[in-house]
């Protein structure tokens, strides 16, 4: 699935902190798929500041190809729903929410 640098981001704040041991695998297998190379983050300029913000050239965002397995899925939509049962969604969640959720609704 290709993902821009903002949906990335987004994902890799949602995922959950705990969980049994074989989730805890499937999740730090994505966080490393999710996560940013040095070449890519020099190519997009991505920076974070003292907050924990960060910026980057959305001109040079090409996306990034994930290979998402079905239990990762499972484990970012579980995610998504229940911030979505805990009326926690945000606009940040909706592009992720869609490509994600809604995609086995349709």
């Amino acid at each position: 699935m290709n993902l821009n640098v903002f949906e990335r981001l987004i994902l890799l704040s949602i995922l959950p902190k705990e969980g049994n041991f074989v989730t805890l695998k499937i999740i730090r297998k994505l966080r490393e798929d999710l996560s940013f190379s040095e070449e890519e983050i020099a190519e997009i300029d991505l920076k974070l500041d003292d907050k924990g913000n960060a910026t980057w050239n959305s001109a040079k965002d090409k996306g990034k190809e994930v290979e998402i397995g079905g239990q990762a899925n499972k484990v970012i939509v579980e995610a998504l729903e229940k911030l979505n049962k805990d009326n926690k969604l945000t606009e940040n969640h909706l592009s992720i929410y869609e490509k994600f959720v809604e995609k086995g609704a349709i």
